[in-house]
């Protein structure tokens, strides 16, 4: 059995704030505790699915620059996939059909979460998303990159509300809520020592049940973004085979779901230019 997870921070155990999250060259003064808390919440994923059978895992740091996770912390046994820069594909960068199941840890809901804590879909610009009109954030997105490769998604630990989005979107996976938001950056926080027995024994659930599908999206498949600002969306729109609806929302149509992913995550970072383009 071979076991994917994919680690993001910002639905950790512990966390409700960017002043923990963003790495220690952003004013972060809490980094070190969240990543303390993303590795404990990665570790519980480990030993659940070691303990139903798995005989190799692969972790993949997927915030920010993906130098979070602390390698000399973790289980035993696993490889680590770490830095940034060079993946095609994003926070799922390693998947392919060889593995079994993927999981998602710590991930959080998308942007526009109603109490989803530090809700957003990858970047500050982007105010909704949808695949084939439906709309979708990062677990959605992680979500289709296994099914392209065949993978089911089998379990998400997350806020409440990010574990509702996931459960929409896939039947059967298993989840973890390490805790419940109350506002963005406020939430009823469960101790670790609850969170980490509750993420063990839902992935060791997952893994003796398999009883979630691949998702996958009807092709060709239709990406369009929302944007907060007009000037996100005259940078985005620049890119080949954007087609822009309106002042703040662009549309993308591809043959497969890695080109769709690939041209959405380009479109995500070229809108932080148009934003930093004013005098």
């Amino acid at each position: 059995m071979r076991v994917y997870i994919s680690a993001d921070i910002e639905g950790t155990t512990g966390t409700v704030s960017w002043s923990q999250t963003g790495g220690p060259n952003s004013g972060c003064y809490d980094w070190a505790f969240a990543r303390r808390m993303m590795t404990h919440d990665v570790n519980a994923a480990i030993r659940g699915a070691l303990a139903a059978g798995a005989d190799y895992i692969l972790v993949k740091d997927s915030h920010g620059n993906s130098k979070n996770l602390l390698i000399d912390e973790l289980e035993p046994g696993v490889e680590l996939m770490s830095g940034h820069g060079s993946g095609a594909d994003g926070m799922m960068e390693g998947i392919d059909s060889s593995f079994d199941a993927a999981m998602l840890v710590g991930y959080h809901g998308m942007a526009g979460t109603l109490h989803g804590i530090m809700e957003h879909t990858i970047s500050g610009m982007v105010h909704r998303c949808w695949v084939n009109g439906v709309e979708t954030g990062e677990i959605g997105l992680s979500a289709a990159t296994a099914g392209h490769y065949g993978v089911p998604l089998v379990f998400v630990s997350s806020d409440a509300a990010g574990c509702a989005e996931a459960a929409s979107l896939v039947a059967g996976l298993k989840t973890a809520v390490v805790k419940h938001g109350i506002g963005r950056y406020m939430g009823r926080l469960l101790h670790p020592s609850v969170t980490g027995p509750l993420i063990e024994s839902a992935v060791a659930a997952a893994v003796r049940e398999m009883a979630a599908s691949p998702l996958t999206y009807r092709l060709p498949v239709t990406v369009k973004l929302e944007h907060n600002r007009s000037e996100e969306t005259d940078a985005a729109c620049l890119l080949d085979g954007w087609r822009r609806l309106d002042a703040f929302t662009i549309e993308y149509t591809a043959a497969d779901w890695p080109t769709a992913h690939r041209a959405t995550r380009r479109a995500m970072a070229v809108a932080g230019m148009g934003r930093n383009a004013h005098d």
